[in-house]
């Protein structure tokens, strides 16, 4: 469930889980081992050595979850540790059974399947740990040519006066990797759901290297002219694969169990399992136990057997062995089984209640993400955030009632915030609940990314090209627009893209864009009922869509903007405090909508900067110069959306681009989020950083001596 909900009380649920599973096995194997000289807990010995085993199999767990986060990954050798003493303990308390223990063969079975299962799970996070997974990607070390040996002989002809120059090659194995991918690609037509898992695979395998920064210019080559030819539904597809098989690799077991190794281990612990079962059914065994005792058994069994013929389920039936099948080679019944399966997993698009555009709606157990969006909003948030206003009441009785009710409510919540929620750290977490609500992905607003990144990818031959688009955030579609000469609008232009983005920091500029969108979206007098037509990109939509959505990053996922994001929570706290005390002061409440709040902050006369008023004080405030801001863009009047959304695009890629590869990474245990798509393709697009400083199709130089 994990990796297609962000729902947060699933996460918690799940977390718990996890964290409580060890925890509860140690306590058992405890309980166990004190328990077998009490006749009063159980009859036979070699019925609580056989019990034994199956926490064995509990501590291994499921292939779906090896590690709940990062870190779990790290601690491979705490779990390694851990595999030893319960074997050991297992181990002691079937010794002390023997010889006459007649459940001696179905639990040196279970045994085995445990052993197996708990070393597969120690596995899987050692090679998901950094160190591993780094060294891992490693390739043998390459010295290159002798340069000390190519200079003495260029210098050795240059002596004999003989017209000696230095000339560079083409790689020739870069010219035979290019050739080689594409001609792998497919056409133009859209991709079936076969070759949507084959590229996903294939992309994976040379790209899984931006997890741990590693990437080179031979990688940007290869995927570069893949996705500029593909339309976005076709790249969503593939990169939501590409981002199951990196989820999988940190997270299950199946870089363990996919292998020949892995798929013998599997049928060995099934195998063992099954027979086990058998053995306790048909044999001569059970005499001498109470009821009670022989359905706990059963229990165990068939628990376990439940549990391995899902694991061989997920096994058939995972994107790892699809990509490893040929068409060619496989059985048509074979085939025609995992294309309907494959059919029946396709995500699935919907309309929208208010048919503004289609919208993700695919079930929660088929989703490889979440496939949903989360938003929030500061306006909105600082006036839920505000008392209730108490209406008139004519009856003196009931307004003294509703007076002392509301007084024992707020004190109520008081104390819980103050000794419960805020100890606890559990504020955020409430408030995203609460005011984050999250929306499924809709179609228009991936287009409009995948179309605006593709036209940059156009642009970035160059090195410098690249650097210059990546660290933008704003400024560059700014400029584009005053090269166009937009109806002279260009001091307009200069005055936005000089004060409110390269002037401020980017945490600043976010908030000063998200409070004038807003005001905008509520206050445009020019649009307020002007629609976009079907063919039309709905600039206005998309803008709000993703203002909201990086307002939550930066309050609701501060790991992944802490690179960028500065003084960020200071500045929103700050800017939150102003709002509430402007909205108080005006009368305002939870009762009004945000149009009513985003007038009277538009009234407010603007002309002397709010920093000549207050000084130099501590207060981070910006929401006054977003009211600047909101009024500067009013004056775009029939292209300020589209400035705007262009704007927001180059933010969230610029965020995208800046985010620590490992929070990328731990967003993927969680549901992911739209960003980890933007990231990874942006790194397809060869918009990644690290493109900048490498260059390619350089081969080896050559001394060529003309005659």
């Amino acid at each position: 469930m994990r990796k297609s909900t962000g729902n947060k009380l699933s996460i918690l649920i799940i977390w718990g889980s996890y964290f409580l599973a060890d925890g509860a096995a140690n306590f058992t194997i405890g309980l166990i081992t004190s328990s077998r000289t009490s006749c009063k807990f159980i009859q036979r010995n070699d019925l609580l050595a056989f019990w034994a085993p199956f926490l064995l199999l509990h501590l291994g767990g499921p292939d779906t979850i090896a590690a709940f986060a990062l870190e779990d990954n790290q601690l491979w050798l705490r779990h390694f540790l851990t595999l030893i003493f319960q074997v050991v303990t297992s181990f002691y308390l079937f010794l002390e059974t023997l010889p006459s223990n007649k459940l001696w063969l179905p639990t040196s079975l279970i045994f085995l399947a445990g052993v197996i299962k708990y070393i597969e799970r120690t596995r899987s996070l050692h090679f998901a740990s950094w160190v591993t997974f780094r060294e891992a990607l490693l390739m043998e070390p390459d010295p290159g040519p002798e340069y000390a040996r190519l200079m003495e002989v260029f210098s050795s002809k240059k002596l004999a006066r003989l017209p000696t120059t230095i000339s560079e090659t083409v790689d020739v194995d870069i010219k035979q990797s290019k050739s080689a991918f594409y001609s792998l690609q497919p056409s133009g037509e859209r991709l079936d759901d076969f070759e949507v898992v084959k590229y996903g695979y294939h992309f994976f395998k040379i790209f899984r290297g931006v997890i741990v920064d590693f990437i080179s210019h031979n990688n940007r080559t290869k995927s570069r002219a893949f996705f500029l030819a593909r339309n976005a539904e076709d790249a969503l597809r593939v990169l939501e694969v590409e981002l199951n098989f990196i989820y999988e690799i940190l997270y299950t077991k199946f870089i363990v169990v996919h292998s020949c190794r892995g798929y013998f281990s599997r049928f060995l612990t099934f195998a063992s399992v099954l027979v086990s079962l058998g053995i306790f059914f048909f044999r001569d065994c059970k005499n001498g136990l109470d009821n009670f005792h022989i359905r706990v058994t059963y229990t165990l069994l068939l628990g376990a057997l439940s549990f391995e013929v899902i694991a061989l389920f997920n096994l058939i039936f995972s994107d790892w062995t699809i990509a490893s099948i040929n068409k060619e080679n496989t059985n048509p019944r074979v085939w025609t089984i995992l294309e309907k399966y494959l059919k029946f997993r396709t995500s699935k698009w919907s309309k929208c209640r208010d048919d503004s555009g289609k919208e993700r709606v695919t079930p929660v157990l088929l989703r490889r993400w979440s496939e949903s969006v989360a938003g929030f909003n500061l306006i909105t948030y600082c006036l839920k955030k505000l008392p209730k206003k108490s209406h008139e009441e004519n009856d003196q009785l009931c307004l003294g009632i509703y007076k002392k009710t509301t007084h024992l409510l707020h004190h109520a919540r008081k104390y819980c915030l103050e000794y419960v929620v805020e100890p606890l750290g559990a504020q955020d977490f409430l408030d995203e609940l609460k005011y984050a609500p999250k929306k499924p992905l809709r179609k228009d607003l991936w287009e409009f990314i995948f179309e605006e990144l593709r036209r940059k990818s156009k642009e970035a031959d160059q090195p410098e090209n690249i650097k210059k688009i990546s660290s933008a955030r704003g400024a560059y579609v700014l400029e584009e627009y005053c090269k166009k000469q937009l109806e002279g609008e260009v001091v307009l232009l200069e005055t936005l893209k000089t004060e409110y983005i390269e002037n401020v920091t980017f945490d600043e500029s976010l908030l000063l864009w998200h409070i004038a969108t807003e005001l905008c979206y509520h206050g445009s007098e020019v649009d307020q009922d002007k629609k976009a037509q079907p063919d039309e990109v709905d600039h206005k939509f998309i803008s709000k869509h993703v203002s909201d959505y990086m307002l939550y990053l930066l309050v609701m996922k501060p790991t992944m903007m802490s690179a960028v994001a500065g003084i960020g929570k200071i500045r929103y706290r700050d800017t939150c405090a102003e709002a509430k005390r402007f909205f108080h002061n005006k009368g305002l409440g939870p009762n009004n909508i945000g149009k009513d709040a985003c007038e009277n902050l538009l009234d407010v006369n603007t002309v002397v900067k709010p920093v000549q008023v207050k000084g130099d004080h501590r207060s981070k405030s910006v929401l006054f110069d977003a009211c600047m801001l909101a009024k500067e863009l009013q004056k775009l009047e029939e292209k300020k959306w589209e400035v705007i959304s262009k704007v927001w695009m180059e933010m969230l890629s610029y965020a995208s681009n800046h985010c620590r590869p490992d929070a990328h990474a731990q967003q993927l245990s969680t549901g992911g989020q739209l960003i980890n798509l933007v990231w990874l393709l942006m790194a397809h697009f060869g918009l990644a950083e690290q493109f900048v400083f490498t260059i390619a199709g350089a081969g080896r130089a050559k001394v060529i001596v003309e005659r």
